[in-house]
């Protein structure tokens, strides 16, 4: 066994923990526990009898069937945050929209508690945002097509004319610009529609 060699006595679970910790931080994990949990008290306080004594107090209302419908639209889109992170801006207004319905339907959203914890977790999934990967020595990988020049400019004809029109204030040039109106790409707002 040499210096070089990866370690092969790590404890399986540090390296469940290390994997665990990777996975959750490519996706909304936190938004995703927290709209799961807001579910939660939706769905089951509806459906509660608590006893005192031989005094049974009841907390079903007549939504009970809407409650339920709440509390397991908010589950799934919970899970569908850990394993389908395109869909965040989605699940994350869904759960806004399930926690706003769930007031008036369900024991004031769960007395709260559900309501809260969805309205939070749907703006941590909206707000949610994938990381720049890094590169091999810790600091922040570069798009490739930011460094690669423009061909444009590239030319010694447009070299020898003087600075372009996109770099007239020495700003950099930008190659995911999705407006449509750069004057590099001569579209000018107008979009062809082929």
């Amino acid at each position: 066994m040499n210096a070089e060699s990866p370690a092969q006595d790590e404890h399986y679970l540090r390296v469940f923990k290390r994997k665990f910790r990777d996975w959750r931080g490519a996706r909304p994990f936190w938004a995703g526990l927290l709209v799961l949990l807001g579910g939660v008290p939706i769905m089951y306080f509806p459906y509660y009898s608590l006893q005192i004594g031989h005094l049974t107090m009841a907390m079903s209302t007549t939504a009970g069937a809407g409650s339920l419908i709440i509390g397991v639209l908010l589950v799934v889109l919970g899970i569908s945050l850990w394993f389908q992170k395109h869909v965040r801006t989605f699940a994350g207004t869904a759960a806004i929209l399930l926690a706003l319905v769930s007031l008036p339907v369900s024991n004031f959203g769960g007395f709260l508690i559900g309501f809260l914890l969805a309205m939070v977790g749907g703006a941590l999934a909206i707000a949610w945002a994938p990381g720049v990967p890094e590169s091999k020595y810790g600091e922040p990988a570069k798009p490739e097509s930011a460094a690669a020049p423009v061909a444009a400019e590239a030319d010694g004809a447009d070299a020898a004319a003087g600075p372009s029109a996109s770099n007239e204030l020495n700003e950099p040039y930008e190659p995911n610009d999705l407006s449509g109106t750069s004057p590099v790409n001569g579209a000018n707002g107008r979009h062809s529609a082929g």
